[in-house]
């Protein structure tokens, strides 16, 4: 996968671990969300979000991840090898309608699985949540089969609560939270 050019505000770090960077997406990750959106396991867990072209994956990015950061101030940021700038995954916040608390989410190419760069990613993006957002309260959705995603999420810390309905399937979800402290 190609490297991008580092010259716009989106290229500055959000975050960084000791092996990743966290950055915004914009439009110029078109190449790298058409390739994950498109991934068998994104599409079985995660679904089909009818990215087919290059132009809808750029309208993708901009009418969710960076209209979320927009809106909110948090979304869905690329992950990248801090030692090559290669993009590896996502990872980040998102506030859904069909949810009261903050979403954490996150979905990473296949070469870059169970490594750890999930976990690490999200820690990063937790801490974030708790002390740069002051969020008390954070929750995650996963497929009940989705059992790689639960035991990260169990593992971060997160706690499974209950079903919930899924919003635009006829199945549950699996719902798991972690309160930081105080209410939410």
């Amino acid at each position: 996968m190609p490297l991008r050019t580092s010259n716009a505000a989106s290229d500055q770090p959000l975050l960084t671990t000791e092996r990743l960077v966290i950055r915004r997406m914009d439009e110029r990750d078109a190449p790298f969300i058409m390739g994950l959106v498109n991934d068998p396991d994104w599409l079985r867990f995660i679904g089909n979000r009818n990215v087919k072209t290059l132009d809808d994956a750029r309208r993708y990015i901009v009418n969710g991840p960076m209209a979320m950061h927009a809106q909110h101030g948090f979304g869905f940021d690329v992950v990248e090898m801090k030692a090559t700038g290669v993009p590896i995954g996502i990872c980040g916040l998102a506030q859904r309608d069909y949810l009261e608390d903050v979403d954490i989410g996150f979905a990473f190419l296949p070469p870059f699985r169970g490594q750890g760069h999930a976990l690490e990613a999200a820690r990063a993006v937790l801490r974030h949540a708790q002390v740069g957002l002051g969020l008390k309260r954070v929750v995650a959705t996963t497929r009940p089969d989705n059992a790689s995603s639960a035991k990260l999420l169990e593992r971060l810390g997160l706690r499974w609560e209950r079903f919930i309905p899924h919003p635009n399937e006829d199945q549950n979800l699996s719902l798991y939270g972690i309160d930081f402290g105080g209410g939410s």
